[in-house]
This record gives structure tokens, sequence and C-alpha cells, in this order.
């Protein structure tokens, strides 16, 4: 039989069956907030990168903190949607800004660093969200006490790092921190469809979670490649 008369119907890849279709619109939500929350993160990180306007990474931490703060003080209603994706906006738009003197350490490095991270980023992303979408509903939840235990280890690790000044342990820390923010994709993607299932639809919210997976998978990745890089060069010298 020739592999190539067979009929494939590649809409058969978009249909999540065991997802009802409210929380299928939801999701749509979700993501189409997250592609706006990714431009405004992207439109921060550019401009502080070709002006240097605001490199004080404290004072874009309390921006950010504050505006995350605002948004869970804004009650999830249809008269606060506006409101609360302008809120989200900020948020986004502060940790954009907040990448700045990261991505120009990665830019003293080498520069190819930035796409190669976004790229690698976007690709570990997009497979683990396809995986938590496609599984079966629940199967990734398990995972939420393991991934806190972890978190919870990591900071521990990085606390005393800053009295031992291991080099070792802290690329240790980065590439286990990596292995954790993968599974929170998992366990935030299914744990917003099982939210959605129940009622929960604050959407922005939603996107919150996910947002924050990409972008801390996103500095890990950038911090992981201009460690490499940094190491290539030393010994070619």
């Amino acid at each position: 039989m020739n592999f190539l008369d067979r009929n494939i119907d590649f809409n058969v890849l978009l249909k999540f069956s065991h997802i009802s279709p409210s929380t299928q619109q939801h999701l749509k939500r979700v993501y189409a907030s997250f592609a706006l929350c990714m431009l405004l993160a992207a439109a921060g990180a550019t401009v502080n990168v070709m002006f240097h306007f605001l490199q004080d990474s404290f004072i874009t931490f309390i921006g950010s903190v504050g505006m995350i703060l605002w948004l869970m003080g804004t009650p999830h209603s249809h008269d606060n949607e506006g409101k609360r994706l302008k809120i989200l906006s900020g948020f986004a738009f502060f940790t954009g800004i907040g990448l700045g003197p990261a991505l120009n350490l990665c830019i003293e490095v080498n520069p190819s660093i930035i796409p190669t991270a976004l790229l690698g980023t976007a690709v570990i992303f997009t497979c683990f969200s396809l995986s938590a979408l496609y599984a079966q509903r629940r199967s990734f939840l398990f995972l939420g006490g393991i991934l806190i235990s972890g978190l919870s280890l990591l900071l521990l690790s990085s606390l005393a790092n800053l009295l031992l000044g291991s080099v070792v342990l802290f690329k240790i820390h980065m590439y286990i921190g990596l292995v954790i923010m993968c599974g929170f994709v998992l366990f935030d993607t299914q744990l917003i469809i099982e939210k959605a299932e129940h009622g929960d639809k604050d959407y922005i919210w939603h996107c919150v979670d996910l947002f924050l997976d990409f972008i801390t998978i996103f500095r890990k990745i950038m911090v992981i490649l201009a460690m490499n890089e940094k190491e290539k060069k030393k010994n070619k010298k």
C-alpha cells in the first residue's frame, strides 16, 4: 500500500474530545492573552535594550509586583475585563523591561544566544503544552506537590550558594530549575483545564501562570547558554 495515497485528516490533530467546548473557548482566550503578553514583553525588552532607560532591576521588579497585586485585587467580572486586560498588559511590559539587563549580558557574550534561547523556549513550551492538552485529563496534576517541593529545595540551595559561591552548584541549580519549569507547563496547563471545567473562567489570571512559566524558562535557557559560551571562549584562550 502506498502511504502517499492515504487520506490524512490533519484537523484531527486540533480536536480535543476530552475537553468541553466551553473550556476550549476559554483556552483560546487564555492563549490569545498569552500572545498579547509576549508581544508587550518583547516591546518592553526591546525598548530597554535600545535606550537603556530603566536598568534598575529592583524598580522593574516593584513595578511587576505592583501590577500583579493590582490584578489580584481586581475582581474577575465582565465589567472589569477591560481594566484587568490593561493591568495584565502593564505587567507584561514591566516583565519585558526586567529582562533588559539579562539580555544586555547575553549580547555582550554572544548576541546569537537570544534568538537561540527564544526558539528553544518556544519549542519546549509548545511541546509540553500540547502534551498536557492531548493527555488524559488530570494525568499530570500529581506533579504539583513534587514541583513545589523541588522549588523549595532549589530556593534552599540558592541561599546556601550565596555563602559557598560554587559555580558547579549554580549550574546544577539552573539545569534542575529548567526541568522543574517544564513540569510546571504540564501542571499549569492541566490545572487551567480543570479549573475551567469547574467554572473558573478567569482567563486573564490563567494567562499569568503560563506567561510566567515561559519567561522563567527563557531566562534559564539564556543563562545556561551564556555560561556555556563563556566556557568555550575560556577554553579557546
